[in-house]
């Protein structure tokens, strides 16, 4: 069977790759083609708004913002660098309607395109309540609204702390209430409250107040008014800004929540110890009425009074009929008198017979005490003393006796004293440590030996011991050109 192998241009059963003339189709790389397409996206859709809803919100550890923004048939990548996801007025989270303001380009290692958003807004009021209802749930899910969490207002608070624009028509009015009702020392801490930084001057303020000393210059308040007057939820959602909600929350301080009309509510409002409809209202819950309160203090006295005169003229009845009851205060006493006026019978008589007792044996005792008896003994003891007075020959005599015995022990000891050999030119012979050494076997178990002159000491060791020489067989020799004679009986 013979084959056929067509050749015409529109065969696929080429190996190689040619070039062909006339064509106008280079082959392009990968790289060539992606700037391309780079380049004529961006042209083509270079700012453009995309509303979707918001899935795989993911913010990196740079800090860059990763997304997909959806709808039911379509989903588009997005990015927004650092420097605007650092600016975003509110955490972007899966699910919220938004609308990214930015350019296309092509991620060219995905073959894909993506939004580069520079900047992300809700999409209308659903949006901004959903993001409400899901910031809600979350704190509540904390226990930042629990009502255990409430604190008491203060019924009559010395310092008032007032958290809100210094500008507005909201702090003339509070400081007019206040006036009105109890005229109270007032700090104001002024901030924004509306704009992309005035969560974080709210949130600042409230704990700059719970951070004040409250013995400083400036005492810390009792009471703090968060306030804010009406307006859209937009323009109220600083109040709902997760930092404010917590700085509520968290102040020690009890905080009143004033923020726009009766029909408004923030998240600020479910935080705070006590809501108030309007800015004025709250002003009106800080502080009684000053003249209510002194008219109920009045109304106080004039009961307090009555109760006190009805409390003695009960007292004064219940005390008269007591002391009806009670004895008089001589029938009380009059028993222990008489027992009184007895025992001090008894005791003059008991001392009466003491005394006679006394004498008679005093009586019987002086009789013995006669004066020649006393002075007998006197005088033989003067007598003694007569006898015993010391005479003066026999004094001297004995004084010159002692004298002469001292003298001798005197010469004896100077005789007898084992340094006087020295003097007379002998040498004494000593341990180091100022033992005697008195034969040749303790010099040798010595070894150095202490030889002690007149005039000072020398050691010397032991190399050898001689045999003492007999006292009849040798004799010593005669001492020539007066040197001293061997002391150790060598020849």
């Amino acid at each position: 069977m013979d084959s056929h192998y067509p050749d015409d241009e529109g065969s696929n059963a080429r190996l190689l790759a040619e070039a062909k003339a006339g064509s106008n189709a280079p082959a392009l790389s990968v790289s060539e083609i992606s700037n391309a397409l780079k380049r004529t996206v961006e042209d083509r859709f270079g700012h453009v708004r995309v509303r979707g809803e918001l899935s795989g919100v993911k913010r990196a550890a740079s800090g860059h913002l990763y997304f997909s923004l959806k709808d039911a048939d379509a989903k588009l990548d997005g990015v927004m660098w650092k420097g605007h996801a650092g600016r975003l007025s509110f955490a972007p989270e899966d699910g919220l309607e938004i609308i990214a303001t930015g350019k296309l380009t092509t991620y060219a290692g995905r073959s894909s395109y993506q939004i580069v958003a520079d900047r992300i807004e809700l999409a209308g009021e659903g949006a901004l309540m959903m993001l409400f209802e899901k910031l809600k749930a979350r704190l509540a899910a904390e226990g930042l609204f629990d009502t255990a969490r409430k604190r008491p207002i203060p019924y009559l608070p010395r310092t008032i702390g007032i958290v809100t624009s210094p500008t507005g028509a909201v702090i003339r009015d509070m400081m007019h209430r206040l006036e009105a009702r109890f005229p109270s020392h007032v700090v104001l801490w002024p901030v924004l409250v509306q704009g992309d930084n005035a969560a974080a001057q709210i949130a600042a303020a409230i704990r700059g107040f719970a951070d004040m000393s409250t013995d400083g210059p400036v005492r810390r308040p009792d009471l703090l008014i968060v306030a804010r007057g009406g307006g859209s939820i937009e323009d109220l959602w600083a109040f709902n800004e997760e930092p404010v909600v917590r700085a509520v929350a968290d102040c020690p301080i009890p905080v009143i929540s004033a923020v726009g009309h009766e029909t408004d509510t923030t998240l600020c409002d479910y935080a705070a110890d006590l809501r108030a409809p309007t800015p004025s209202a709250a002003a009106e819950m800080a502080v009684p009425v000053r003249l209510d309160l002194a008219q109920r203090i009045a109304e106080a006295q004039l009961r307090l009074a009555g109760a006190l005169r009805r409390f003695v003229e009960r007292a004064r009845d219940r005390l008269a009929t007591q002391e009806r009851l009670l004895p008089s205060a001589q029938d009380i006493i009059a028993e222990r008198q008489q027992r009184a006026d007895e025992l001090g019978e008894k005791l003059r008589r008991g001392l009466e017979r003491r005394s006679d007792i006394a004498r008679i044996a005093y009586v019987g005792v002086s009789a013995r005490l006669n004066p020649a008896l006393l002075r007998r003994p006197l005088d033989r003891q003067r007598d003694r003393l007569e006898a015993a007075r010391l005479n003066r020959a026999w004094l001297e005599r004995k004084l010159a006796d002692g004298r002469s015995r001292l003298s001798a022990f005197d010469r004896l000891l100077t005789t007898l004293h084992p340094e006087a050999p020295l003097l007379r030119g002998f040498a004494r012979v000593t341990t180091l440590t100022g033992e005697t050494i008195a034969d040749s076997q303790t010099a040798l178990q010595a070894r150095t030996l202490r030889i002690k002159f007149r005039d000072g000491s020398v050691d010397a060791a032991v190399s050898g011991i001689e045999p003492a020489a007999r006292a009849t067989g040798q004799r010593r020799k005669p001492v020539e050109n007066g040197q001293q004679e061997d002391l150790f009986g060598e020849s």
